[in-house]
């Protein structure tokens, strides 16, 4: 028994187990993280790191897993960082090493490994964990891997390589084409600036028997829209009706946004008059396509009544995304009053507009002679971030006493 009980001593003791594992993601604490406490670490640790290697340390240290959702998330930030870093050697290493972990072999860990290469751009990369999965992992392929291969593609922009494995790989792996590739392929014919191509992949589906969702037409309004094809947005919609499925608030929260884009914010206004007075209900992504498109074009005045309809007709909450474009785009126009206000209710959401919003406001209090406004301003962003606060005491030490 004694001999049994220093053996587990030895193993919960060896530096190995204790100092590695704990000591990135939380080198105060003694008791070890629970694999969930180790996700959330990891994540506000990679939210701010920018030294590759300790990103890679940190990644390691939660041996994350692709099972939770948590740790996906990490996973991409990781990957994002290290991309914008150029740190592809890394990048690699990285994904090699965790795809050849026992605990990750399955197809699903592997379709997720592929998405990542294609979101870091490595597209080659990606194609290879596909073509190695069953020669060195023993892992079957799916239509499930098929598609995140060409989701890959599509991440990438590699639409004519996407083209290419959407008309070889079934043929070659003797893959059935599922809802999710055919919707994958119009997504990316779309986005490339090849909408018609949409026709001939609807046909196919029908031959085969695969019946087009939301998302199929989705894709098709959002490509017609981007080339302004109005009439075949007309058609697509026509093409609904014949399927029986009824343009929902995601249908025309893509229409809205589309004609945002194209600063037809007018057109988009009246399509969302015409959904409120057949009595469809609207959500807080509506009205946040519609501000934003406002704001681009200039009319803040516009955008304000929205924001004021939102919050005191509709009983709808504002997202972050929606603040902070209110905010950017009045202290752009100079309505510092108006900005003050949409920022206030903003950080008692909690919620901070990022730093160059916050000094365009700041300063522009200052300069309506509001400097006690600012002040306030900068005390509330203060306490909240202690990230800049020195950049903070300066803009402060410069406001007029």
């Amino acid at each position: 028994m004694a001999a049994l009980r220093s053996k587990l001593r030895l193993i919960t003791t060896h530096p190995h187990h204790h100092h590695r594992r704990y000591s990135i993601l939380n080198p105060d604490s003694k008791t070890p993280l629970s694999a969930k406490d180790k996700s959330r670490a990891a994540l506000s640790l990679l939210k701010s790191e920018t030294n590759p290697q300790r990103i890679l340390e940190i990644c390691r240290a939660a041996s994350l897993t692709p099972e939770s959702h948590l740790d996906r998330v990490a996973y991409s930030k990781a990957i994002s960082k290290l991309k914008d870093l150029n740190h592809f050697s890394g990048i690699r290493s990285f994904l090699q090493e965790s795809t050849t972990r026992p605990d990750l072999k399955s197809e699903r860990f592997i379709s997720h490994f592929i998405v990542l290469y294609g979101q870091a751009g490595l597209i080659d990369e990606a194609k290879r964990a596909f073509d190695e999965m069953e020669e060195k992992m023993g892992i079957q392929r799916t239509e499930k891997t098929l598609n995140s291969l060409l989701f890959a593609c599509v991440l990438v922009k590699d639409y004519a390589e996407m083209k290419r494995i959407f008309v070889e790989y079934p043929k070659k792996y003797g893959f059935i084409a599922d809802l999710d590739t055919y919707n994958l392929v119009i997504k990316g014919f779309c986005e490339s600036g090849s909408s018609s191509s949409v026709y001939s992949i609807l046909d196919e589906m029908s031959r085969k028997n695969v019946k087009p969702n939301t998302t199929t037409f989705g894709n098709c309004i959002t490509g017609f829209y981007k080339e302004e094809k109005y009439e075949d947005v007309g058609k697509i919609l026509e093409m609904m009706k014949e399927y029986g499925i009824a343009p929902g608030i995601s249908t025309y929260n893509l229409r809205i946004q589309s004609l945002c884009k194209l600063k037809k914010s007018g057109e988009a206004k009246a399509l969302f008059d015409g959904i409120l007075s057949r009595g469809l209900k609207v959500n807080h992504v509506t009205y946040g396509h519609l501000i934003l498109g406002f704001c681009r074009e200039g009319n803040l005045e516009e955008a304000k009544s929205l924001f004021q309809k939102m919050v005191n007709t509709s009983g709808l909450r504002p997202d972050a995304e929606c603040y902070f474009t209110l905010v950017y785009y009045l202290c752009q126009g100079k309505d510092f009053e108006a900005a003050l206000k949409i920022c206030r209710s903003c950080l008692a959401e909690g919620w901070v507009p990022n730093f160059s919003t916050m000094k365009s406001l700041v300063e522009g209090l200052a300069s309506i002679s509001k400097v006690d406004d600012a002040r306030e301003i900068i005390g509330q962003v203060k306490e909240k971030f202690s990230k800049n606060v020195e950049k903070w005491n300066e803009i402060e030490e410069a406001l007029p006493k």
